[in-house]
């Protein structure tokens, strides 16, 4: 589905009417098929790497208390039950972009898929009373796949090689904050500066190692995760504000079905359901502009640990994330 919904979206890439320089001053090509998948890529992010309990090799934090613990498994892929070894890793998965034109990609190398020339995936009125809006695009990504490494086939969801899965243009609650609330009833109890007042423990949380799940609206120091759209008061520099919307992303598609948890012992014979963000499921590097190599960070971790000196003001303005996504998989023998 998701390689038909790319397909037809690109056939409106001939019918733009901007021309190919205009177009190239805006949409800007983020150069990730090539030489970028080896070099920009945090590969000690994959750790820590646990095969039937034991660790294999340690990372920079543990994984989250809500990860599995189990050492055996059992699964019933075909209606039979197989014994089998719980395999947990985190997984580099998908790519979340956010252009500022509509329809521009940077991670299919610039092209324009000319949306503004069908007055599809314009930006809400209310941009104009001092807000910010972003649209995105989400793909997937399983670059242990693409790169035919290590990857046991009971341990992937299906996906094998660069898709665009999601994109707001064709959202009607991306761009509008009411709209939004619909499919989202609780944020009349979170979306409020009161429910905000406990963000910075969820702040304080991820800098030390992982967000609180508890505080299910919270994006730690980015802010409230609710309403799930685009749109946002402020501006709290450009990524802040765009990891701000990826968790608003993930949430969003959670909700919809298009996200799934991987982490737990419920997930390990198939990823599962779950209408909310597993914060702690998830981490994230900044592919473009400037690449995180050395680490990942968590939703929620202040932008001052990881975020300085990756932006290239009026040159490069559309951030790319990647998505690293914790994987508890039965590995059936």
């Amino acid at each position: 589905m998701a390689r038909t919904l790319l397909t037809f979206l690109l056939a409106f890439v001939g019918m733009a009417t901007t021309t190919q320089s205009a177009i190239a001053a805006v949409c800007e090509d983020a150069n990730i098929i090539g030489e970028s998948m080896i070099t920009d890529v945090c590969w000690d992010c994959l750790f820590p790497l646990k095969i039937a309990g034991a660790t294999l090799q340690t990372g920079d934090r543990e994984n989250p208390p809500e990860a599995s613990s189990n050492s055996v498994c059992t699964c019933s892929p075909n209606g039979v039950p197989m014994p089998g070894l719980v395999m947990s890793m985190w997984e580099p998965a998908r790519l979340i972009e956010f252009p500022r034109q509509a329809g521009c990609s940077s991670v299919l190398g610039g092209v324009s898929l000319g949306f503004d020339s069908l007055n599809i995936g314009g930006q809400p009125d209310d941009t104009k009373t001092g807000k910010s809006f972003y649209h995105y695009h989400y793909y997937s990504f399983p670059l242990f796949i693409i790169m035919q490494m290590f990857s046991p086939s009971s341990c992937h969801d299906g996906y094998i090689d660069l898709d665009m899965m999601y994109m707001s243009e064709i959202d009607p609650t991306w761009n509008n904050s009411q709209l939004a609330f619909f499919t989202t009833p609780e944020s009349a109890m979170v979306a409020n500066p009161i429910a905000s007042l406990a963000c910075p423990a969820d702040a304080a949380a991820a800098t030390a190692g992982f967000p609180l799940s508890g505080l299910f609206w919270c994006a730690g120091s980015w802010g409230n995760i609710y309403p799930l759209s685009g749109v946002q008061v402020g501006a709290g520099g450009v990524l802040r504000d765009t990891s701000l919307l990826a968790t608003r992303v993930l949430a969003a598609l959670h909700r919809k079905g298009f996200a799934r948890q991987t982490m737990g012992e419920g997930a390990q014979c198939k990823p599962t359901i779950n209408p909310m963000l597993p914060k702690t499921q998830y981490k994230m590097a900044l592919m473009y502009p400037r690449a995180e190599t050395e680490r990942a960070h968590v939703i929620g971790e202040s932008t001052v640990r990881w975020g300085l000196g990756r932006t290239i003001p009026g040159v490069a303005t559309t951030p790319v994330y990647m998505l690293w996504r914790l994987n508890d998989c039965c590995n059936t023998l």
